[in-house]
Parts: C-alpha cells; structure tokens; sequence
C-alpha cells in the first residue's frame, strides 16, 4: 500500500475554520468514502465534535501558555506564584502609619535649690501596645517600647511644668513620640506531630498584614525568612556595657545589629488574598545545623555518590550540601501571632488615637512609691495624634501586582553600583541608629589606609545631634551598618567607611527695598527664606552651592527691589568645624563646588550665621 503525503494545517484553531478544514480534508482524500455534509448527518456529527474538541484544546491550550507571563495572566492565584518566582512579595493589604504622642505627669522633687521631674514615677509601655479611636473600631500598635526615664538625641523625653503650687513647679509633664501602624493582634496554634518534611499551614483571615512572632511549647522561637535556605537573620541586643562595654557609653545607638544563625525558621508566602501559608523545614533537631568552619575533608560532605567537586556549585552558606533547611517542627503547638488591618479606612483623622490599652503599662520601680501618689500618676497616662493616618491602602491590584513583580526582579535586593549602597545604608532601621548624610564612591588608591584592606567603595556617613547640627558618626552606628551591609553586598565588593567632611559658612547679603517698605520686617522675611533654602535636611553630600538661587530666592520676597550683594563666608573655629575651605577659590561662574573629598556645606546656627542688611539705592 502506497503512502499518501497528506496536507495537514496547524493555524487552524476556533471550531468554524476546525469544522471547515475537516470536511475539505474530507472531500480531498476521502471522495468516494463519505460525501454527505448536511447538518443532519451522521458524518457531520463525527466532524463538529472533532472540531468541537479542537477548539477547547486550543482554547486551554492558549490559557496556559497565556497563564505562564505575568504581563497576561488573569487568575490571581497564578499571579501570586508568579510574582514570588519573580522575588516579590504581593501585598494583600498596607497599614497606616501615624505618630502618636504619649504623655505622663510625675511629681516634682528638690535637687539642691531646684525643682526636677522625679523619675522614679515613670512609666514603661511595652512594644505592641495598642492605642484605638473612641469608637474602638480603628486600632494602631506601636513598634517600640516607650521608657520615660530614658532620654536620648534619637528618643527624646519632653519635659515641661505641668502645674505649679506657691510659684514652685508641682507635677511636670513628660512626652514621648513613637510610630504606629494601624494593625491588631491575633493569635493561632498549629498543632504538630511526628516531624515531616517541609510541612505546611495555613491561617485563613482576610487583611493579613504579616507575622508577629512564632514561640513553640517549650518557648523556643521560630524566625521568618525569605526562603528555608537561608539561616541568618538579623538579631538586635541593648546597647549596654555587658554586651558590648566598647559601645555602651554612645546613647544615639539604643541597639546593636547582629547577625544570629537559627535554626527554627520557617517562610510564608499568600496563597490568594485571604491565606497566608506557613512552610518549616525538612531536619530534625539531632540534625547539625552550626556554623561549620570550611576544610578540605568537608566541602561537598554531602554530595551523592562521590561525585567530583570539580564541576559543582558551592555556596558559602551551604558548602558542605545540607539539606535540612531548618527544623521541623514535631511533638509541639506552635503559638502564632500575626497582624491584620490596614486598608483605606485606617488613614484615619487627627487627634482621635486617644484610647490607650494600659493592661501592660507599668512603673519602672514600684518599690519606693507612694502608692495613691502612683494611681494619679498612672490615670494620667494620655495619647494623641497631632497629625492624621496615612499611606494605608487595599493591597495590590492585578495591575500594580504585575508592576510591582516585574520591577522587583530588576534589583532583587542587590548592591551593586555605589547608588544601590546609598539607599541601603539610608534605609537602615533607627533603633540602630540614624545616618543623616552619606556618599558612595568608588575607592581611590591614594585613599587607602595603610594597615587595613584594600576596598573598592568608600562609603561616606555622617550623623545629626540632637540640635539637628551634623556630626561626626560614633563608631557603634558605624559597627551596625557594616552589619547590615554585609548582608547585601555582593561577593566582590568590600566598602570602607568613612567620615564625611562638613564646611560650616555663613551668609551675609545686601539688599535695596522698595519705598515705603517696612525694612526690618522685610529683612526678617529675607533671613527666614535663606534658613529654608539651607536647611540641613534640603541638602546632601557634594552638593554644590548655586548663588543665582540665593538671588532669586532673595528677589520673591515682597519689598525687596534689589538684591546688592550675597557673600558666602567659612567658618571654622570654636563652635564650629575644624575644617577651613577657600570659599573663593571654589566659586566659578556663580557656583561655588565642593571639595573633591565628599562633604557637605552647613549653616551651623542659622539664627546667627545668616546675616542682612539694607543698603540705600
């Protein structure tokens, strides 16, 4: 029997053109066969469904293909699988945040001829407590813990006379600022028996911000990483002289950062918009999880079958190929506690977080107390917020979450170039401590410091005291951001870092008013425009001083009819920075450049600093 080529087309894909095709094939190759194609036969039956098959094949065929970008899926939860391949977490839900203002009266008690606040009446109020609207429907907690007897330039205590008795002060009244974000707290059990390997859980609530913390039976606490694979996480201690006696005396640093290798750890990732999976490890506790010092008889321990370490892939935090990934957890209850909230209607109005959960509250030092003196201590605790909620909102779309999968893949949490080290070191939590100024650069040989190792970045850092002037950054801020960068820094890169240099100026400027113009009270406004434009948060490092802005900024200001003349002056002695600058020398048509060493200009008192006066025309 001969083989016969058949003509056989695949851009056929709906049932009219299946259906068209199938009877021309038909008619082609099979004339004699069959030649009956009316709606009624029985050949046409057998024809559409063949076609009718086709077009549901081609249909879920066009779905999966479809499904599997990002840019075209539609189902939710194949957006949500998507996006974690792609590195980002999808938001089901954003909290507001808001500053809230707590407040405390304590008596007044005499230290030699005045009379100061007596802090032994003071009040700590724990992390997570929660602060509610009066209708009790809105609830924010605060993310750290508040002590009022502890005072510092990065957690201030207020103080001012709250009520006086024969012209004496009598009670004072204390103020503390902390951030909260509009959430509550709900707790759940998991319940786990024998171990099994890379178990999973699931809390079904809808608005699940994320997890608060993980304890099992015996108190030991689970940690959440980004995957099973990685066993360090960021761990903070007080900055006291038993943990670190090098540190302890720099109050701008209230914690250390550290680095804590755990192995009870666990991820979560949002099955849909109302799940939240928990997934724990595949090891047992007899399985060793230590940090294991790298050797010759035990890199690539684990591979199968002896294979050759020369062709594999070795990872530093895995390098003798593990796979326990964590503990499982087995024969425990596993206590969990996560938040829920946010949304659109927790942005809410000023002035309405007054309903304080005082279950937690207590004196620092109950001993010495007078205890009916201690009642009205306590009933005065009081909390407000000045301004209103903002930047809660209801997840993301499927628009947004598509956007926002796509952009995180680009940068996945890399350093790379010295922009990317710039914004990571600016982002560094603030109860390690804050860096107001910094710079990145790559390293030149002529700045390496004999004695230490060569680096190809230097980072430039600098700090802001309590009166809001710059400062040098201590070394304990310095010690935790060379923590946390070490987590990000990629293989090649070692950074140094260096103190940023400040140039304190001053201002002095000539103006002609307008006639008829009130000249005190336009130089006064002329003053305060140039206090804003330097005002030290406007400003970063290496940025140059543009003189036509000073002009322009000096010219909208009413009754001003000509700016004369704008002198910018260095000052370097006493109060100020030790460090001279030729300002002079620096100027070229009409801007004055920074140093080629990083640093920053500064109007340390702009009070006296920034000086005026009005000439005749």
């Amino acid at each position: 029997m001969s083989t016969v080529n058949r003509d056989i087309r695949y851009i056929n894909k709906d049932f009219s053109s299946l259906k068209n095709r199938l009877i021309e094939f038909t008619k082609t190759y099979y004339p004699t066969t069959f030649n009956d194609f009316s709606d009624t036969s029985t050949g046409a039956l057998f024809i559409e469904m063949a076609a009718y098959v086709g077009d549901v094949l081609s249909f879920y065929i066009d779905n999966q293909i479809q499904e599997t970008f990002i840019q075209r899926s539609r189902q939710l939860n194949n957006l949500y699988d998507l996006s974690y391949l792609l590195g980002y977490r999808p938001k089901v839900t954003t909290a507001a945040t808001v500053n809230i203002d707590f407040f405390q009266q304590v008596p007044a008690i005499i230290s030699g001829v005045a009379r100061v606040p007596d802090f032994n009446y003071t009040l700590n109020i724990p992390q997570n407590t929660s602060i509610t609207n009066a209708s009790r429907d809105i609830s924010f907690i605060i993310e750290d813990p508040i002590d009022f007897s502890y005072s510092s330039s990065l957690d201030p205590t207020e103080v001012t006379v709250y009520s006086i008795s024969s012209g004496q002060p009598e009670f004072f009244l204390l103020k503390k600022t902390r951030k909260a974000i509009s959430s509550d707290i709900k707790t759940t059990t998991f319940n786990f028996d024998s171990p099994e390997k890379f178990s999973t859980r699931t809390i079904p609530d809808s608005n699940i911000i994320g997890v608060l913390d993980v304890f099992d039976s015996n108190n030991n606490q689970y940690y959440e990483v980004p995957n099973l694979a990685q066993e360090s996480v960021f761990d903070s201690i007080k900055n006291t002289n038993p943990n670190d006696p090098n540190y302890s005396t720099d109050n701008e640093v209230p914690f250390l950062l550290q680095l804590k290798k755990v192995q009870r750890r666990f991820t979560t990732r949002f099955l849909n918009r109302s799940t939240l999976q928990f997934e724990f490890g595949s090891g047992t506790t007899r399985d060793s999880d230590e940090k294991i010092i790298p050797n010759p008889n035990n890199v690539g321990l684990g591979l199968p079958f002896e294979q050759s370490k020369l062709t594999t892939a070795f990872s530093p935090t895995n390098f003798v190929l593990t796979d326990t990934y964590g503990i499982a957890p087995s024969n425990t209850t596993l206590t969990v506690r996560y938040l829920t909230g946010g949304g659109v209607n927790s942005n809410i109005s000023a002035n309405t977080l007054t309903s304080l959960d005082t279950s937690n509250i207590r004196f620092n030092d109950v001993s010495s107390l007078n205890s009916s003196l201690a009642n009205q201590i306590f009933t005065s605790l009081a909390s407000n917020n000045p301004i209103a909620a903002d930047g809660g909102s209801n997840g993301d779309t499927v628009e947004t979450l598509r956007k926002n999968a796509l952009g995180n893949f680009q940068n996945q949490l890399r350093t790379v170039t010295p922009q990317d080290y710039l914004v990571r070191t600016l982002s560094l939590p603030s109860r390690y401590g804050v860096i107001s100024k910094a710079f990145a650069t790559p390293s030149l040989v002529n700045n390496q410091d004999i004695g230490t190792p060569a680096s190809n970045l230097d980072l430039y850092v600098l700090s802001l005291n309590s009166s809001n002037k710059l400062k040098i950054t201590s070394e304990a801020l310095k010690k935790n951001l060379r923590t946390y960068l070490e987590e990000y820094r990629t293989i090649g890169d070692s950074i140094s870092i260096r103190d940023g240099f400040i140039v304190n100026i001053g201002v002095e400027f000539e103006i002609i008013t307008l006639p008829n113009s009130n000249n005190s009270e336009v130089l006064t406004n002329c003053i305060s425009s140039l206090q804003n434009y330097f005002n030290i948060s406007n400003w970063q490092m290496n940025e140059p001083i543009i003189l036509r802005e000073l002009y322009s900024s000096l010219d909208q200001i009413t009754g001003v009819q000509t700016v004369k003349n704008i002198k910018i002056t260095n000052k370097n002695s006493g109060l100020y920075s030790q460090y001279s600058y030729d300002i002079e020398g620096a100027t070229m048509n009409g801007v004055i450049y920074p140093s080629m060493d990083p640093m920053i200009f500064e109007v340390k008192f702009p009070e006296n600093d920034i000086k005026g006066r009005v000439v005749p025309l």
